[in-house]
């Protein structure tokens, strides 16, 4: 057994095909399907069932499969340490963000982590935050972008900045005529449009709402800040954007009143997590760094831990 029939068999479960697992892994179909066929007869049993028109994983194939997977992680984070090495900021460097954060971040910091480390490959994913967090702990992530607090004291915590939320509302709105910076309380008897379960914003916007005494908006929920954004426009209610997502380059919409909330504004806190056993971890400080600095003038420093408890 070898790691490449390892990785022949993860690809055989990921694509249930062995024509496209084949491509997956550069070599020929009848060239997969001989390897696999050598490690069952290697191990004595049965991993693929060949069905016409089917690809299954037998019992055992599953299982194997499972500890396969964390073979090959393991395998690369051999690599990914050896490789830091011989170069400390070269390597591939799998990065997760959540949706409301990451299309407004990333033309900030990109740009600036690229100069910074140009031979540093960056894998960026866009994950909700139950899913990013599975990924790192399961290794599928090197490091993630969070909104705080994230209770898993296995992850280094790494804290980035803090962005407060604005409201925006229909241009002619009465709220948009209403000088200065106002209190949640305005939110009163208003329809807030939210986003759909799985968001950490949904929760934030949630308990600004509650401390406004609003309610939100029946019937809607949304799968996008974008799609917020619209039905703020539609005139159908109003809503929380956080800072990041109402700044240059996104255009502003001349049918949306973005309005400040007065201090102490509602915010969200953002941090960097990683484990702390990563073949990364010397490199992500300076990682942080660089954020740090892409964005300030934007959002306002990060919060001290300890302020957090």
């Amino acid at each position: 057994m070898n790691l490449r029939d390892l990785q022949y068999l993860v690809a055989v479960a990921d694509h249930r095909h062995f024509g496209r697992a084949a491509e997956a892994c550069y070599v020929s179909q009848p060239t997969l399907s001989t390897q696999l066929k050598k490690l069952e007869t290697e191990l004595g049993v049965e991993l693929v069932e060949r069905n016409r028109g089917a690809i299954l994983l037998t019992s055992a194939g599953d299982r194997i499969v499972e500890r396969a997977r964390a073979v090959l992680r393991e395998t690369d984070h051999i690599r990914a340490i050896a490789r830091q090495a011989n170069d400390p900021e070269a390597g591939t460097l799998r990065m997760g963000l959540f949706p409301t954060l990451a299309p407004y971040l990333l033309p900030h910091v990109v740009p600036q982590l690229h100069a910074r480390f140009p031979r540093l490959e960056l894998l960026l994913v866009e994950e909700k935050t139950e899913a990013m967090l599975h990924q790192l702990r399961a290794g599928d992530l090197d490091v993630a972008i969070l909104a705080m607090p994230v209770p898993d004291e296995r992850l280094h915590v790494e804290p980035l900045f803090v962005e407060d939320f604005v409201l925006a509302v229909p241009s002619d709105h009465h709220l948009s005529r209403r000088p200065g910076p106002v209190d949640p309380s305005v939110l009163a008897g208003e329809n807030v449009l939210l986003l759909e379960e799985g968001h950490c914003l949904r929760d934030q916007a949630l308990a600004v709402c509650h401390l406004g005494g609003a309610a939100e908006r029946d019937g809607f929920r949304g799968t996008s800040l974008e799609t917020l954004r619209q039905m703020v426009a539609a005139g159908v209610g109003v809503t929380l954007l956080p800072r990041l997502a109402v700044h240059a380059p996104v255009p502003a919409s001349p049918d949306v009143a973005l309005i400040e909330f007065a201090a102490p504004a509602p915010y969200r806190q953002v941090a960097m997590f990683w484990r702390s056993t990563s073949g990364y971890r010397d490199l992500l400080p300076l990682v942080a760094d660089e954020i740090r600095q892409a964005t300030t003038g934007l959002v306002d420093p990060a919060m001290p831990l300890l302020s957090l408890a």
